[in-house]
């Protein structure tokens, strides 16, 4: 379930950085601390040169995070799904999609890492330099006196900072730890000026980022400071960064990965991140770096008349409810879009404690919603928007591996109907085994498992442009299919047919595009453009309506990146599931004079009445959780769950 707040600040920021840029006085100027999640400020701060300023010219975005605030929860980069240390350590991903997978507020760029291209596939295994622990687990070990200062949490976000983390410290009790390269303020002293001296091109002037503690490390700064874009902010020295964040207020400071990874977004409505800072990687090329190492932060909304609000989903209902700071009407206004559309019916009752039950919901489906309450003086309030994703009650039905067999042509089949379950495919190759390749160079051990060798273009010595597979598989359970569940190794790209219908494409032109025998591929999904990764992905929609009981046909057609490409492969697993449904039961017990009432889903409202025919009311408060406890009452009193 995803909750997420609207903060519509961006445009204000950018608005205040431009306008300092723009003024004549030179100056170094500290925006206003605004709050955007509670317990997390932003601002900006510019500086012009001359007049006392620095000498470059500088846009500072900075974050400051309360720690002791109970709702702060810390999240850096967590271990990669096939972890090796030293090697495989974690999923590269851009600082937006970090935020967006794993739905944190604020995300900004952590540890160096290895390998350091700019924008390199989303999950790329990397390895990440010095330490690293995320949620209590080790994902990189401190190995040497570089990329040293690591700043570490303790399980109730107590902070510290180790300059110099070699030897390394035992990581016995630490819960979260990012590292970054070297000290810059040191006891609320400029450490960075010994730096000057340095012909290395990380002590030059660059775009920074740079994390720092209070004097009491009640409070966390999150620094970006721009750079490598003339006429908006050209970056910094060490010492320029490390006065920086002085002026934040930071009494210990350390040096992060910076240049192109730079970056530090927030969160809106829907999970999308908005960017804060203007990383020069997107400045340069539209596209923002792929990285190994990231910082994020959970935090709920600003405190404001509505608050406390939470949603119980299930998979076709739920409940939200929120509280409000004085007695206030009830109303829900909802959709599947932003737009909203939908109202439910208005609770005049006067109350501070507010819920709404929301049934005929569509299953793993976003609803976009914004909570209104009246107040008795006549005033109105509502929520930012906020988001929730309905559940899946389903289980999956496993139809065949990777090292499914697959009958294969490399004969040119435009205009031809070969993706249909009648097509003729008896003159095509035997049905081999996955993984289907072929590769000029000979096998590539790091592409597993391998099975089936095809042929190679004898007229030019390179792989065909395009190869095609058919496979005949049986079903014979798919009332309701809720999605196809695919794990596909792909050299380069690929258009999946079902039943001779395309369902999706992967690495290839977007439709309307005709694909045809000499279309290539767009890219690639693993590192290298070897099929050593899974493209795992999932289909829902019309998609699943192609499936039938009985007998089945999957076509797909793979394409190359190029026609001098070394190499093809090809190969997937496949499993589709179907929703099941689900039951609930009220349990009532009696111990120590109180009755217990109990109910193990979620999405439902308690209600009571005096009689089984009604009238039914809905238990004071509302009561949405379970359990319930309650002192008896004389006569009879009976209770029901309404969802």
């Amino acid at each position: 379930m995803c909750l997420l707040p609207l903060k519509p600040f961006r445009a204000a920021w950018l608005a205040l950085a431009f306008t300092a840029l723009g003024t004549t006085q030179a100056s170094t100027v500290l925006g206003p601390w605004t709050p955007i999640f509670k317990g997390i400020d932003q601002m900006v701060g510019t500086n012009t040169p001359g007049g006392g300023g620095f000498a470059r010219l500088q846009v500072v975005h900075a974050i400051r995070v309360d720690l002791t605030d109970p709702d702060i929860r810390i999240f850096p980069t967590p271990r990669y799904s096939a972890y090796i240390a030293g090697s495989r350590e974690t999923a590269g991903l851009k600082v937006m999609d970090f935020l967006t997978k794993y739905k944190v507020q604020v995300a900004i760029n952590a540890n160096f890492f290895d390998p350091s291209d700019y924008y390199l596939p989303a999950g790329t295994p990397m390895r990440v330099y010095g330490l690293l622990v995320s949620q209590g687990q080790v994902v990189s070990v401190q190995e040497g006196p570089d990329h040293s200062s690591s700043v570490i949490f303790g399980t109730n976000n107590q902070a510290r900072i180790v300059f110099t983390n070699w030897p390394a410290i035992s990581t016995a009790g630490i819960s979260n730890a990012v590292s970054g390269e070297y000290p810059l303020v040191v006891a609320g002293s400029n450490m960075a000026r010994i730096y000057l001296s340095s012909s290395d091109f990380i002590h030059q002037v660059n775009p920074r980022t740079a994390y720092g503690l209070s004097k009491d490390r009640h409070t966390l700064f999150l620094m970006t400071l721009d750079g490598r874009q003339p006429g908006y902010s050209d970056g910094s020295l060490d010492w320029e960064t490390a006065e920086w964040m002085l002026k934040l207020g930071a009494y210990e400071a350390v040096n992060m990965d910076g240049g192109g990874s730079t970056t530090l977004v927030m969160a809106d409505s829907v999970g999308n991140p908005i960017e804060l800072n203007h990383s020069n990687a997107v400045a340069d090329s539209g596209n923002e770096r792929t990285v190994g190492g990231h910082f994020g932060i959970y935090a709920k909304p600003v405190p404001t008349f509505i608050s406390d609000i939470a949603v119980a989903p299930t998979d076709t209902a739920a409940t939200v409810s929120w509280t409000t700071a004085a007695p206030a009407t009830t109303q829900l206004e909802y959709g599947l879009t932003t737009d909203l559309g939908s109202l439910t019916t208005p609770d005049p009752t006067p109350t501070t404690n507010h819920a709404v039950s929301l049934t005929g919901l569509a299953p793993a489906t976003d609803y976009y919603f914004v909570a209104h309450s009246d107040a008795q003086n006549g005033d109105k309030y509502q929520s930012d928007i906020f988001v929730f994703t309905t559940t899946n009650y389903v289980t999956t039905n496993f139809v065949f591996d990777v090292t499914n067999a697959w009958s294969w042509t490399s004969t040119s089949l435009d205009g031809v109907p070969w993706t249909t379950k009648t097509y003729d495919d008896s003159a095509w190759n035997a049905p081999g085994p996955g993984l289907l390749w072929v590769d000029r160079r000979g096998p590539n051990g790091a592409i597993q498992p391998q099975g089936t060798q095809m042929a190679i273009n004898p007229d030019t010595g390179f792989p065909y442009v395009t190869y095609y597979f058919r496979t005949h598989f049986g079903v014979t359970n798919t009332a309701p299919v809720f999605s196809l569940l695919f794990s596909a190794y792909i050299d380069d790209g690929a258009v999946f047919y079902l039943n001779g219908q395309e369902i999706t494409r992967i690495e290839m032109a977007d439709p309307p595009t005709q694909i045809l025998n000499n279309t290539i591929a767009i890219g690639y999904f693993c590192a290298g453009g070897d099929a050593t990764c899974a493209n795992d992905f999932e289909l829902r929609g019309d998609a699943v309506t192609n499936l039938v009981n009985g007998d089945n046909v999957m076509a797909v057609e793979v394409h190359n990146y190029s026609a001098t490409s070394p190499d093809i492969t090809f190969g997937t697993a496949f499993s589709y599931t179907v929703q099941i449904q689900t039951e609930t039961s009220l349990s009532v017990t009696f111990a120590n004079g109180t009755l217990n009432l109990s109910w193990p889903s979620t999405g439902f409202t308690l209600q009571q009445a005096g009689d089984p025919a009604g009238p039914w009311a809905d238990v004071t408060g509302p009561v949405t959780t379970s359990p319930y406890s309650l002192s008896p009452s004389t006569g009879a009193q009976y209770y029901r769950l309404r969802r």
